[in-house]
């Protein structure tokens, strides 16, 4: 009786959180008009009827057609349309057609949805749960809570670059966030354990915890604001470029001068937001920067980013999770990371080349998945995601 209860709880749990996840997804997605589901302005951004699909067909995909037995796919042609780059798998739409697909139509995605979460729910209150088909679940949820935050990203990218600046939804001004006053957080030299360290969820990129030796340094416990960068934009900061790298400096030359969703109208600064565009907030920590911006930034103020060590272990001294933080780190594996067998392989060891370490969170991150030891991680050039700056002082070891 004991194990009838135990079990009968912990399925009522499962199809709980499965749910609640789910709805969220299409919740973030109640605003939009039927057109704004199918646009994709550049090839990093994903159509949100894309992303609902996606998510869809890896719980189809993955938990689905290889465990529940007598399933039905959807349809046979959406494991060419919504895989996303699992090669394993097999072929697939090129990322930048995504946009292309008026078919399948944002109805027959819902009804994607609607048709494998109903076989998802009949699978979990069965007896198919083994450890490894729950640790797919457990993956799964988490990816369409990355996706969640992307969806945010990508709407934010449509909406924002229409030229009528349309509002997503009046409410989201509720989320804008203020920088504290700056106060400086100092951490003396030696040997700390980062990586993952407990029995819940990870990503493998976050295993396995090990040593790193830390110089002593001193970290902002603010990020950099708008009125703090501006003072960078005003004083020359994109016209110098003995603050850029290279390839940033190149980058400076065939972009905008500003970070996205700035614009200068009227006589005064305003920046687009999900509410609508709004007059620009200068206490607000500053975002949608890339690395190249951070990074110059940082040598124009003749500070430096801290490194993906230096953040996790000063992590526990400051508040996080207002933007994603870039870092001055590679994105490259742990001490003794290994890939898993399989598709899931895929999931993060093959980007591991090319790409900066951001720590931390943003307003656009589902609640439950944040932690001290996430790695995102994105090409320097990126803006698009609620990206900020935290800065240490160069100074700490002279």
């Amino acid at each position: 009786m004991i194990e009838t209860v135990s079990k009968s709880t912990d399925t009522t749990e499962l199809l709980r959180r499965f749910s609640a996840i789910r709805n969220h997804s299409v919740n973030i997605c109640a605003p939009l008009q039927t057109e704004d589901y199918v646009v994709q302005p550049i090839a990093d951004v994903s159509p949100p009827k894309w992303h609902l699909g996606h998510t869809t067909w890896f719980f189809e995909t993955f938990i689905l057609v290889p465990n529940h037995p007598g399933y039905n796919v959807f349809d046979p042609q959406y494991n060419f349309v919504f895989n996303s780059y699992y090669e394993t798998i097999g072929a697939r739409v090129i990322r930048t057609d995504r946009g292309n697909l008026s078919r399948p139509s944002v109805a027959e995605v819902f009804r994607y949805r609607e048709y494998v979460d109903q076989q998802m729910r009949e699978f979990l209150s069965g007896d198919l749960l083994t450890p490894a088909v729950r640790a797919l679940l457990e993956l799964g949820l988490n990816h369409e809570q990355q996706h969640q935050e992307l969806l945010y990203t990508d709407i934010k990218y449509i909406l924002g670059h229409n030229p009528l600046f349309p509002v997503y939804s009046a409410d989201f001004a509720a989320k804008n966030c203020h920088s504290e006053a700056p106060t400086t957080v100092n951490v003396p030299e030696g040997i700390y354990e980062i990586g993952y360290n407990g029995d819940g969820f990870c990503f493998d990129n976050e295993q396995n915890r090990h040593k790193v030796y830390v110089e002593t340094f001193d970290i902002s416990s603010s990020l950099v604001t708008n009125g703090e960068y501006l003072e960078f934009i005003e004083n020359g900061g994109y016209t110098d470029f003995r603050h850029w790298h290279a390839e940033g400096w190149d980058w400076v030359r065939e972009s905008a001068k500003t970070p996205l969703y700035w614009h200068f109208l009227d006589g005064k600064w305003m920046h687009y937001t999900l509410a609508g565009l709004q007059d620009l907030d200068l206490d607000a920590p500053v975002c949608h920067v890339n690395f190249y911006e951070a990074s110059a930034y940082a040598s124009w103020k003749n500070m430096r980013l801290p490194t993906e060590a230096e953040w996790e272990v000063a992590s526990d001294k400051f508040s996080w999770g207002q933007r994603w933080e870039w870092t001055g780190s590679a994105y490259l594996p742990y001490p003794g990371f290994r890939k898993e067998t399989g598709a899931v392989g895929e999931y993060n060891g093959k980007f591991m080349v090319n790409q900066m370490v951001l720590r931390g969170a943003s307003e656009a991150t589902p609640a439950g998945h944040s932690r001290h030891t996430y790695r995102n991680f994105f090409h320097a050039k990126h803006q698009w995601q609620f990206t900020g700056i935290r800065l240490v002082d160069n100074t700490s070891l002279q």
